[in-house]
C-alpha cells in the first residue's frame, strides 16, 4: 500500500512540475497586459512601448499597454503586485519604483524584492548634468567649485522629492561634499524647463528628457554620468573624468512580473526582449532617447536591484529624503 501511495505521490509531483513548462509552451494564448505606473510619454514609457510592440510580433499576441501613474508609481505597481502570476499582467517599471520609492513612502502596500519577479532590465536611461545655456559653468568641476565656494546658495531642480533627479543630485552632492539647495518640481520635464529658464543653476536629468533642450540651445550639457563618453553627445566628457571621480548614475527601463510567475514563462519573455533589442528598427527608435540597450536577464537584474535597493536606502535615510 505504501509503495502505491508513494508511486501516486511521485506521479502527482511530476505532473505538477510539468505544468509551468507546458504553460510556457503555449504562452501566450491571449493578449498580455503591460502596466506602466508612469505618465505616457516618459522615457521608460516610450522604451517599453517600442519593445513590447516588437515582442508582440515574436510572441503572436498583442501587448495592451496601460498607464496608471500616481504616487510616484505606487498605484500602478500595486496592480501588478496583486495580479495573477500567470504572465498575462506585467509591469514596465523604472528603477525608482524598485529601489528608491520604497524607502521614501511609509506603509508600502507591496515589497519590491518580494512581490515582483524580475524579467529583464531592458535598457539604461543615461543621465547628465545640465545648466542654463548661458551658464558660466563649462564642466562639472566648475559647478562643484562654485557650490563649494557658495554653500547653501546654489539651487538645483528635480521632478519632485524622492524623484530620480533628486536622488542623482543627492548622491552627487554627498560624494562631492556639497551644500546645495533642492527645488522640487512636478515632474522631470518641468524640472528640466526650470534649468532652461534659469530658475535654478543646474540639475541632473535623463538625456532623453533634455535632448531637445540641448539641441535647441536651451540648456548646456556639462557632463554625462556614464562610464564612457556617449557618441550621440560628441565632445561632452563624463562626470568621472571632469569633476568627480567615480561618480556614475543611470536609471532603468525594466519589465517585471508578479511574484510566483512560472520561471519558464519569465525566461520566454526575457528571450523575446533580447530578440526585440537586436532588431534594427528598435535600436533606431531607442537611440534618440539617450538609452543604452541591455537585455539583462532575471538573475543579474535581480542582483542589481538588491544592490541598488541597499545603496539608496542608506542615501535616503542619511539625507532625510521624504515624499512630497
Amino acid at each position: 500500500m505504501k509503495s502505491i501511495i508513494a508511486s501516486v505521490g511521485m506521479a502527482l509531483l511530476a505532473c505538477a512540475g510539468s505544468v509551468p513548462a507546458q504553460a510556457a509552451d503555449t504562452y501566450p494564448a491571449r493578449p498580455v497586459r503591460m502596466v506602466i505606473p508612469l505618465a505616457a510619454g516618459s522615457a521608460v514609457d516610450k522604451a517599453v512601448r517600442i519593445v513590447v510592440q516588437k515582442m508582440s510580433e515574436d510572441l503572436g499576441q498583442p501587448f495592451v499597454v496601460e498607464n496608471i501613474p500616481g504616487s510616484s508609481g505606487l498605484i500602478g505597481a500595486d496592480k501588478v503586485a496583486k495580479a495573477a502570476p500567470d504572465g498575462y499582467t506585467l509591469g514596465g517599471f523604472n528603477d525608482s519604483i524598485l529601489t528608491m520609492i520604497p524607502h521614501i513612502y511609509p506603509n508600502m502596500p507591496w515589497h519590491p524584492l518580494k512581490d515582483f519577479d524580475p524579467v529583464s532590465l531592458v535598457a539604461t536611461v543615461e543621465w547628465g548634468l545640465v545648466a542654463p545655456a548661458d551658464s558660466p559653468y563649462k564642466t562639472a568641476a566648475d559647478f562643484i567649485a562654485d557650490a563649494r565656494a557658495n554653500p547653501g546658495r546654489i539651487n538645483y531642480s528635480s521632478g519632485g522629492n524622492g524623484s530620480p533627479q533628486h536622488i542623482a543630485m543627492a548622491l552627487f552632492a554627498k560624494k562631492a561634499g556639497l551644500d546645495i539647495v533642492h527645488v522640487p518640481y512636478k515632474g522631470a520635464t518641468p524640472g528640466a524647463v526650470a534649468v532652461a529658464g534659469k530658475e535654478v543653476q543646474a540639475g541632473f536629468q535623463g538625456l532623453g528628457t533634455v535632448a531637445g533642450l540641448i539641441q535647441g540651445g536651451k540648456v548646456k550639457l556639462l557632463a554625462v554620468s556614464t562610464k564612457e563618453p556617449l557618441a550621440q553627445f560628441p565632445g561632452v566628457p563624463t562626470v568621472d573624468t571632469s569633476g568627480l571621480s567615480g561618480f556614475f548614475f543611470d536609471s532603468w527601463a525594466t519589465i517585471v512580473a508578479p511574484h510566483g510567475t512560472p520561471r519558464p514563462i519569465v525566461d520566454r519573455l526575457h528571450q523575446s526582449v533580447v530578440k526585440a533589442l537586436a532588431a534594427a528598427d528598435v535600436k533606431a527608435q531607442l537611440a534618440p532617447l539617450g538609452m543604452t540597450l541591455r537585455g539583462i536577464g532575471p538573475d543579474e537584474f535581480g542582483a542589481a536591484t538588491r544592490g541598488n535597493f541597499d545603496l539608496y536606502r542608506q542615501l535616503i535615510h542619511d539625507g532625510n529624503i521624504q515624499s512630497n
